[in-house]
């Protein structure tokens, strides 16, 4: 069978094993609607990762929706923690901790210590987000806020921002979800995970993302395409000046024979790895679509996958869908 077909009846662009993709309008999508419930019991949500990559900003997004938040908790302290937890009717909709590179500092203990319990039938419905960014960010974030690096101890941030990535990379390699902020504002990182909270555990959220690689590619993606091959809108001067969303460069871009057969071949690809994604327990999925400066082809691109996505989803356990132009969201004007 020539790749890119689809058996029946895995039908339509994604029939993604008979999953049902729900899609709303926004410059992220796939928020729940309200009044989604949430599979499980009580949850704990571990927010962990890189000193400045904005666990306190992620940390007061879920005290906004209800959760109990301990900022620096030492792992240890965690089966303790959820041990002491009232019973669920009269509880919080669940527990927050931030658990990071102080533990070991201030108690010389491994930070894995206490989330095997977390992840091994403690009851709870577990959650483990590692927040990261790229060095320039952190260390421009550190300039700014002219507060000390935690793993500093010679005042030299880049070479403890470097440390602490290594020191971090186990854990990163068991976290549910990874999430770069380099190009996240503030209040965007609390609305994204604002967001990614509400998802139930039985759904898996498809994130689509379009960057350009002169901007640096997405660090938290499990998939990354470049769309460079296609002729470059940035080369008509008509076309210029507009971005993906424009009919013009839409036009251009998928009226292109090597973005019909592109799009065929990733359509294949897609339906055949999701449904094992699933199957396999993970949550979350993000496919990077870049271009060369993450304006014209990749946002078009993106575009029509999710589209497609929308128009063609059929009935099943069901997928979020996030949609995000990493670059034309920075209002960077490139091309």
């Amino acid at each position: 069978m020539p790749f890119g077909v689809l058996p029946s009846p895995l039908h339509g662009f994604f029939a993604l094993a008979n999953m049902e993709v729900p899609f709303l309008s926004g410059a992220e999508v796939g928020v729940p609607a309200s009044g989604d419930a949430v599979s499980g019991g009580r949850r704990i949500v571990v927010i962990t990762g890189l000193s400045g990559a904005g666990k306190t900003n992620a940390l007061r997004a879920f005290e906004d929706v209800g959760y109990y938040c301990i900022d620096n908790l030492p792992p240890k302290m965690i089966p303790n923690v959820l041990a002491l937890a009232p019973p669920e009717d009269d509880g919080a909709t669940g527990v927050v901790v931030v658990v990071d590179i102080r533990g070991r500092r201030y108690f010389g203990e491994e930070l894995e210590t206490g989330l095997g319990f977390v992840k091994d039938g403690s009851g709870w419905e577990p959650r483990i987000i590692f927040l990261e960014a790229d060095d320039r960010t952190l260390v421009r974030r550190y300039k700014e806020s002219r507060r000390p690096h935690p793993a500093a101890t010679n005042g030299d941030v880049l070479a403890a921002i470097r440390a602490e990535r290594r020191d971090l990379s186990g854990l990163r390699e068991i976290a549910d979800v990874v999430v770069d902020t380099s190009s996240l504002s503030a209040l965007e990182v609390k609305g994204r995970f604002a967001r990614l909270v509400e998802a139930p555990r039985s759904r898996l959220s498809v994130s689509l993302i379009s960057f350009g690689f002169k901007h640096g590619a997405p660090l938290d993606v499990d998939m990354l395409l470049d769309v460079r091959f296609l002729p470059n809108p940035h080369y008509d001067p008509e076309l210029r000046p507009l971005t993906g969303h424009d009919e013009p460069v839409r036009d251009a871009v998928l009226g292109q024979p090597d973005t019909k057969e592109f799009l065929a071949h990733l359509r294949g690809l897609l339906a055949f790895l999701v449904p094992r994604y699933a199957d396999e327990g993970k949550t979350y999925f993000t496919l990077g679509i870049g271009c060369t400066g993450g304006r014209h082809r990749s946002v078009a691109v993106v575009e029509e996958i999710a589209r497609r996505l929308k128009e063609e989803g059929v009935a099943g356990s069901s997928v979020d869908l996030f949609v995000r132009h990493r670059d034309l969201e920075a209002g960077q004007q490139v091309s």
